[in-house]
């Protein structure tokens, strides 16, 4: 069995994922399929108290780009990229929907327990709105009639309930969002191409195989639990496909420093010599979503805070690693004040082992990132062990 140090296996890591790819001055929508292609989706969240998630990773690996890019590519044809629940809501490449229809399929057989009372009228009428108005929000539909026996009785809630299952089980697309963040659904054959939506009818055994071979390409080494995760596959499933794509060639057992589980190495992986990223990673970037796989790459231990009452919290509420080189040497907490523009360091923290030039590296990251937001300045608070250093720097 192959043996791999940390330091190889976390390059072979962050290579997969695109960060040893040739910067481009200026990023393309070639640029951003290729980002695509090592990523394998991209998260969808509707926090915005810095920048949605579905575009961070994107500027983590291009930098500095226009976000209408990404617009063209998942609201435009030709279009490339379509969102579905892949990892959870997710941006994926469309030639995944024939690939996901056995996804499709078990929500649609587990219906009754997930979207309890939701009736099969209301889905017929709601389908029918949607193939005579598409593309439509939940909202659309709920067009402030009054509540009579004559009307459909719908509500927003009830409305968009009944889209998220017909979303669910492949009979709608989602087309795109709007300005508020709001999904609009139409009917797959005017979303998806039509190469994509007539592709071959796959086997669940056959796409968990595709789905999983895709895994391990983003990841390059990984465990049988990443594998699983990027996904969300069935575990037996995950142990099935491994050992297929390990019979073909294609997945090699290696061992990783450090590691106690065995890992899987994918036959295209590269082990860059070096890596020289400096950027900052959202907290539903793929390379740090599965927390423990990133405390054993990086001994970096990440908990998104969010959701923790403010007095509870460790490091902040929405707290982004510093990528320095291949290691996470820092964490800053951070808020895009867009009415003041400014960008806002609530908090910064370096990590024990940080170099001396994390603070510079950060300062000038943040900078970067001021910039791409639209935002003029850069404010950093008094709070975290590396913010005093770190305003020092933004100051020169």
């Amino acid at each position: 069995m192959v043996s791999l140090s940390l330091d190889q296996a976390r390059r072979i890591a962050l290579g997969a994922q695109g960060f040893a790819d040739r910067p481009h001055a200026r990023p393309t929508m070639r640029t951003l399929e290729r980002t695509v292609q090592r990523t394998g989706v991209l998260q969808v969240d509707s926090v915005n108290v810095l920048q949605r998630a579905h575009y961070m990773p994107l500027y983590s690996r291009m930098g500095p780009y226009d976000v209408d890019l990404l617009h063209r590519a998942s609201e435009r044809g030709p279009r490339r990229l379509v969102e579905y629940l892949a990892h959870v809501q997710a941006l994926m490449p469309v030639e995944l929907w024939p690939v996901m229809r056995h996804r499709m399929e078990r929500y649609r057989q587990r219906e009754a327990r997930w979207w309890a009372g939701i009736d099969g009228a209301l889905k017929r009428r709601i389908l029918a709105e949607v193939t005579e108005r598409g593309p439509v929000t939940a909202r659309d539909l709920d067009d402030g009639a009054p509540r009579t026996k004559e009307h459909w009785g719908w509500n927003w809630s009830e409305a968009r309930k009944a889209l998220d299952l017909l979303a669910a089980t492949g009979d709608v697309a989602v087309a795109g969002r709007n300005a508020q963040f709001e999904i609009r659904y139409d009917l797959p054959e005017r979303v998806i191409p039509a190469a994509h939506l007539s592709g071959p009818h796959l086997t669940e055994t056959e796409a968990h195989v595709e789905l999983v071979r895709r895994a391990a390409r983003s990841h390059g080494v990984a465990t049988l639990a990443c594998l699983r995760d990027y996904y969300r596959m069935p575990v037996e499933a995950t142990r099935v496909a491994v050992a297929e794509l390990q019979a073909a060639g294609e997945l090699e057992p290696v061992q990783v420093e450090g590691w106690h589980r065995p890992g899987w190495l994918h036959a295209e992986a590269r082990m860059p010599r070096r890596v020289d990223a400096r950027t900052l990673l959202s907290p539903f970037d793929p390379v740090v979503w599965e927390r423990d796989r990133t405390e054993q790459l990086f001994g970096f231990r990440y908990r998104i805070e969010i959701y923790t009452p403010a007095h509870k919290r460790v490091h902040g509420y929405y707290v982004l690693p510093f990528l320095l080189g291949d290691r996470l040497v820092a964490r800053v907490d951070l808020k895009a004040d867009r009415a003041a523009g400014r960008l806002l360091v609530r908090a910064a923290w370096a990590e024990p082992a940080a170099p001396d030039r994390t603070a510079a590296e950060l300062a000038a990251e943040l900078v970067r990132m001021a910039g791409w937001l639209g935002l003029d300045d850069v404010l950093v608070e008094p709070r975290g062990d590396l913010a005093a250093a770190l305003e020092v720097e933004i100051g020169r």
